[in-house]
């Protein structure tokens, strides 16, 4: 069963959730925009990772409601594999996106001059449909492994020992699931993060040597942009690494660690961090982040203007009122 803490999981999650929700359905709006005005390599993967995420999001909540009832699953069980399978392909689709966006960003700046001539669109395309196809092969696993029965089926009675447990969602597996699983989670490791990373590192550090020797950049613009490579890596190791070491772990001691529902934890922060690498990566957001910030600001100014100004003009009122009577008084 899951050893995470119900509080630590469940604080997890809603954060997630209340930064992450919002701030990825504006992007989602500025890359649709962006896309239809017109369309960049950079912005449909840009997109495609917002989409991911905003999925992952929006399933999200099962797993608090699991969670909440001390990992007991008193859903309709179909929603059990679906959840678990949109939970842990949108992960592995962030790992995808961001080494795409990675290469997008070196070849800019190694090959400024033929990228240009044959950077296109339709290409970034096809590469997030290959994205999206690879990684829901790849994790279609979640659905296969509760149909694998155990080597040894009947109880004591003749009863089958392996009927699926309907009160728990994706875990007390069997040693016949787990003969599957544990080489599934290694070959997903290697596949769907090392290779990534390893294509993700060597393309932000040759991007930042690039953009070192490129003085004639403005320096803001340069640090930015070095601040988003960097920013990016770190990303990628602390929030998809821990979770992909315990693949490893559980295969060398051939039962999953302890502690791999925690490193998972670090895989979901991932939804509210990605706006980050949005935001320094696309100029557009920026902009609508900075015209939301300016509306916010000027409201409530306003506000503040109206409250002042309201209880002097409650006061102008009142020695106009006042000044009324006097002269009706007077009349009189």
């Amino acid at each position: 069963m899951q050893e995470c803490h119900t509080g630590l999981c469940l604080s997890v999650y809603i954060i997630t959730f209340v930064l992450g929700f919002p701030a990825n359905i504006l992007a989602f709006y500025t890359f649709c925009k962006k896309v239809r005005q017109k369309p960049t390599p950079i912005d449909i993967l840009l997109l495609n990772l917002t989409i991911s995420d905003i999925l992952f999001l929006l399933f999200l909540p099962f797993k608090m409601h699991e969670v909440s009832n001390r990992f007991t699953w008193n859903l309709p069980y179909v929603l059990c594999p679906l959840s678990g399978f949109i939970f842990f392909m949108t992960i592995y689709n962030s790992t995808f996106f961001l080494t795409a966006i990675s290469v997008e960003r070196y070849l800019g700046v190694a090959f400024p001059i033929k990228h240009t001539l044959k950077r296109r669109p339709i290409y970034a395309t096809a590469a997030s449909i290959f994205c999206w196809i690879f990684n829901i092969l790849h994790l279609s696993i979640v659905f296969i492994v509760p149909l694998i029965g155990d080597d040894n089926p009947s109880g004591p009675n003749g009863t089958i020992s392996n009927a699926p447990k309907r009160n728990v969602c994706y875990e007390n597996f069997t040693p016949a699931q787990e003969k599957i699983l544990l080489p599934v989670r290694l070959e997903l490791c290697i596949v769907l993060f090392c290779i990534p990373f390893l294509i993700c590192s060597f393309c932000y550090i040759n991007f930042i040597k690039i953009l070192s020797r490129l003085h004639h950049i403005d320096r803001r613009r340069r640090m930015r942009a070095i601040g988003m490579a960097l920013g990016t890596l770190l990303v990628f190791a602390l929030c998809f690494g821990p979770y992909n070491v315990s693949h490893i772990v559980g295969y060398v001691m051939w039962q999953s660690p302890k502690w791999r529902d925690k490193a998972l934890l670090c895989s979901t922060f991932n939804a509210c961090l990605d706006p980050l690498i949005f935001y320094f990566s696309s100029s557009a957001l920026r902009g609508n982040v900075g015209s939301m910030t300016r509306g916010v600001k000027n409201r409530l100014n306003w506000c503040f203007s109206c409250q002042t100004l309201g209880g002097s003009c409650g006061g102008i009122s009142k020695t106009t009122k006042d000044k009324d009577t006097q002269e009706e008084t007077n009349e009189s």
